[in-house]
């Protein structure tokens, strides 16, 4: 059943109703349109599809229900969530169940969770890649479970933690950390939209305890909305790229607790929990999850480990990581180790801090940047370019050059006057940052582009440094 709906009451009761009765929600994006969906659709075997019907872009997603009903024999069913009235061809969740007698529905779901297979797929997730149409990913209804209550008990979430979750709860991240995490411990969710200036008075009127913040949040809500969530707020988790410090050492001045989160749909999480160090909650985003995760820093591209210190391609496996994407057997062999280790495509080293092994997730493979033969970590060079005050976002990209092949190219939002090249060149000698990793192009941005899944878009970026001319900025 392919989900295409957002942060409403009704896409709760709609997921657990599906859990329960046994159906396998696919977990498709409000932005999701008839090329991925077509595909997504055929691959999983999708019998209905559930959307809104007052989306939030305007675009008439019950139309493209149906347009995919008539394209798709297997895809019988058309249900509408937020109509006032029926359309045709479509039926309202509203009225789903309403001459049911409850007492039959009772044993009718008890009968088909006591046929349900622990190790069965409950909920297929999508890869958040930005090109082509996203792998299908099974999560299983005891590893997925497992993956939530794991992350709130190392967060020591409880009865009377009140959880906020602002991100899309669809994805997976809203599942496990918002939805599943919570309940697992009897907790309460505060359920926002992803537009801070409707979510943050309903944080702070329920008291909100806990908070994940995305990177697309990072500045609205960390820098500016923490503090009125403040009074209640104990934990700030922040995930999604690596923290800006002054971002990090703001919320801690509001006395909040800030630590941070890698998680992946495919599975594998590292977490700082209550009584890391500071040191490893601004550097790292600590250690594993569960004491069952394993992982290994490999070599990219090889299957040879690197040591401590570093870094290499992020390869995991564990208790609720996926052994393979579904349906995907060529794809599935590149995408593993011989002996099973899921290839993240993360660049990470492990620092060891407090005689612990800290993950450090410092970028992506692809967006290393190859300078005549000495490769560029945009992600650190991000950063570092973020500890400049007069720089709001930064996103570094590879820019073909006919001599060195590569150099890098920085599309910067800036948090006051524009600067030139000269400014940033300082700021990073300043830092001791070797000279071959300084950007040698700069291109002044008022916002950077994002993907449907809300992630900095460096395809875009990509091509758009490809069309600039030689020279410098």
């Amino acid at each position: 059943m392919l989900f295409q709906v957002t942060n409403r009451l009704h896409t709760i009761v709609a997921w657990y109703g599906a859990l329960k009765a046994g159906l396998v929600p696919v977990a498709t994006l409000a932005q999701h349109r008839r090329h991925e969906l077509h595909q997504i659709a055929a691959r999983t075997g999708a019998r209905a599809h559930l959307v809104e019907v007052d989306a939030a872009d305007k675009f008439d997603l019950v139309a493209l229900a149906d347009e995919l009903r008539r394209d798709s024999p297997a895809q019988r069913y058309v249900i509408t969530a937020g109509a006032a009235e029926v359309r045709s061809g479509s039926v309202r969740l509203e009225d789903l169940g309403a001459d049911t007698d409850p007492v039959g529905a009772r044993r009718l779901v008890e009968r088909i969770q006591s046929g349900l297979d622990p190790g069965a797929v409950a909920v297929f997730q999508l890869s958040g890649g930005t090109t082509g149409v996203p792998k299908v990913i099974p999560r299983r209804h005891a590893e997925y479970w497992y993956n939530a209550a794991a992350y709130a008990r190392c967060l020591e979430w409880d009865a009377t933690s009140r959880v906020g979750h602002i991100i899309p709860i669809i994805h997976n991240a809203g599942i496990v950390c918002g939805l599943h995490a919570a309940h697992s411990v009897g907790a309460r969710l505060i359920l926002g939209t992803p537009n801070p200036e409707q979510s943050l008075p309903l944080l702070a009127e329920e008291g909100v305890t806990d908070l994940i913040i995305g990177h697309g949040h990072f500045q609205a809500v960390a820098e500016r909305g923490v503090a009125a969530l403040a009074p209640t707020l104990r934990r700030a988790v922040l995930s999604g790229t690596k923290v800006p410090p002054r971002l990090f050492e703001h919320i801690e001045r509001l006395g909040v607790w800030p630590g941070q989160l890698f998680g992946m749909a495919e599975g594998f999480f590292a977490v700082t929990v209550p009584g890391s160090s500071r040191e490893s909650r601004l550097l790292t985003v600590s250690e594993k999850l569960s004491p069952l995760d394993e992982f290994v820093i490999l070599e990219p591209g090889t299957e040879d480990p690197v040591p401590d210190g570093v870094t290499g391609e992020l390869c995991c496996r564990g208790p609720y990581t996926i052994p393979g994407y579904y349906d995907a057997p060529a794809h599935n062999a590149n995408a593993f180790t011989s002996d099973g280790f899921y290839r993240t495509g993360d660049l990470a080293s492990v620092r060891v801090i407090d005689g612990r092994r800290c993950v450090s997730i410092d970028g992506r493979i692809k967006d290393l940047i190859n300078r005549g033969g000495e490769k560029i970590n945009a992600e650190g060079v991000e950063l570092l370019l973020l500890h400049h005050p007069g720089i709001a976002q930064a996103a570094l990209v590879a820019m073909p050059d006919t001599r060195l092949g590569e150099r890098a190219c920085a599309f910067l939002v800036a948090d006051g006057p524009e600067l030139p090249l000269r400014r940033i060149q300082e700021h990073l000698d300043g830092l001791g940052v070797a000279k071959y990793k300084w950007p040698e192009r700069l291109v002044w941005v008022r916002d950077l582009p994002r993907s449907k899944v809300n992630k900095i878009d460096k395809r875009t970026l990509r091509e758009r440094a490809a069309r600039l001319h030689p020279g410098h900025g």
